[in-house]
């Protein structure tokens, strides 16, 4: 009788010792990082040989209450949400009602004779469509949280044409997953949270886990936006159903881990075990860092996505040969170069999954930036007020011939090109229009606006005053 006592405590000190030290490992990545990236709350959740091996959380789920984070607390987990519509499209491919190379037209009406109606669900799925990250992120302004929602934006896309050729090249674009949230609403003739609700979340246990709705959920943690040196809450807590597919499952670590649990178990239950690993396979040449859900990188074997939605960032993964996985959720979202929380959740992840560190510490040319876009307004201002202290000056470059000319005009085409680059070229370049952009960083935006007005509204004061009239005669 003694001796199976004396068996079971020593096999589950050996289970609890593991555990013990990950959680040291993670909480001393939180007592490095936690501050700096100014979250309220993070919450992780580790798999360690198939098992939930630790998980916790620190900070509180909405700035100035009390209400703690914990592991079983719902985050909005952004783009980790990609994952579980290809989970549920591969189910619809095992069940024979998909095929991965038919085009979307085969299954949506609306696709019939449109550009975009060539592409194959493998290609969505994949992001080889050809529809661009800037596409992927325009916005929807017309939101009404209504039933037919996705349905209703998936038919305005039916009419976009794919930025390139399908097929040919590999660009991240939350239009894929959002045309193929609708293809699951077609298939299983159920809503998109429905279907996933049904098939995914509750055969594996997520029970603290929803899918965005459109509703107010007062169990779910608030999201925080950068704002200069500190982040602001958002107002509340709904959930958007039109980007459900693409980012719109809120989950709790626990919950994830299990999920994680699922997708690295070798099983046929949610999907076969073959699917799954294909899931977690280079989809196709144009794509070979990125299967279908998941970012793949075969230098240390891992399978990842990470996500970010306003007020949120995340970031899932998985060693599928080690049978590892981690998640990491916080309810922050970056700055630029400033509260930054990318080495909380990498530090957590490599500290649960023993990896190297992949983050680079501080981004000093953002800071640099971020700095020079908030400092330039004051700059402006403070020409605004030399500008007319000095008006006499000003309006004596009128007789100073092209030289006087060219001083005066010049600097009204270098503002508006300098306002076109901020509010125009950038966003095209990194592929977020400037609205998106204000969303998710709203101290960026209203840096950047005022940058660009304050320095047109400099030129045109040096023109008014250079070409100012009193009684009909210019002043002197």
């Amino acid at each position: 009788m003694i001796r199976p006592l004396l068996t079971t405590l020593v096999l589950g000190l050996s289970a609890a010792l593991p555990a013990s030290a990950l959680d040291d490992a993670i909480n001393e990545v939180i007592d490095r990082e936690l501050a700096a990236s100014g979250v309220p709350g993070v919450s992780y959740a580790v798999v360690v040989d198939g098992e939930l091996g630790a998980s916790g959380a620190r900070g509180v789920a909405r700035l100035g209450e009390d209400a703690p984070v914990t592991a079983d607390t719902p985050f909005l987990t952004g783009s980790i949400s990609k994952s579980f519509t290809a989970l549920a499209v591969m189910q619809f491919v095992e069940a024979g009602d998909v095929e991965l190379d038919v085009e979307i037209s085969t299954y949506l009406d609306d696709f019939s004779g449109q550009r975009a109606g060539a592409i194959t669900i493998r290609q969505l799925l994949s992001h080889t469509s050809g529809f661009s990250t800037l596409q992927g992120n325009a916005g929807h302004t017309d939101a009404r949280g209504d039933a037919d929602e996705l349905e209703r934006l998936v038919d305005e896309l039916a009419d976009e044409t794919p930025a390139y050729e399908p097929g040919t090249r590999w660009e991240y674009s939350n239009t894929n997953y959002q045309i193929l949230g609708r293809l699951v609403e077609v298939i299983s003739g159920r809503e998109f949270q429905a279907y996933v609700t049904e098939h995914i979340l509750e055969p594996i246990g997520m029970s603290s886990s929803f899918v965005a709705d459109g509703e107010t959920h007062d169990a779910m943690v608030t999201g925080h936006r950068s704002w200069f040196a500190t982040k602001l809450p958002l107002p509340e807590t709904a959930t958007d159903r039109a980007t459900a597919p693409q980012g719109g499952i809120v989950a709790s670590a626990n919950d994830l881990a299990r999920y994680l649990q699922v997708m690295i178990n070798g099983q046929d239950d949610v999907l076969s075990a073959e699917g799954k690993a294909q899931m977690m396979q280079p989809s196709s040449a144009a794509s070979p860092f990125y299967g279908f859900g998941w970012f793949l990188d075969s230098s240390d074997g891992t399978v990842s996505h990470s996500g970010a939605s306003p007020g949120f960032e995340t970031l899932a993964t998985m060693i599928p040969g080690e049978n590892r996985a981690v998640v990491v959720l916080t309810n922050g979202g970056s700055g630029l170069g400033f509260g930054d929380t990318l080495p909380l959740r990498s530090g957590i992840t490599a500290a649960a999954l023993g990896l190297e560190d992949a983050s680079a510490g501080p981004d000093w040319g953002a800071r640099a930036l971020f700095i020079g876009m908030t400092l330039l307004p004051i700059f402006y201002l403070a020409s605004i007020g030399w500008a007319w202290r000095h008006r006499a000056a000003i309006r004596a470059k009128r007789a100073a011939g092209f030289a006087g000319l060219f001083s005066l005009w010049f600097p009204l085409l270098t503002t508006a090109v300098a306002a076109w680059v901020i509010l125009g070229l950038v966003p095209s370049l990194i592929g977020s229009p400037f609205s998106t952009i204000n969303h998710f960083q709203p101290d960026v935006g209203l840096v950047f606006i005022a940058a660009a007005a304050t320095g047109v509204a400099w030129a045109v004061l040096r023109l008014g005053i250079a070409y100012a009239r009193r009684g009909g005669r210019a002043e002197s």
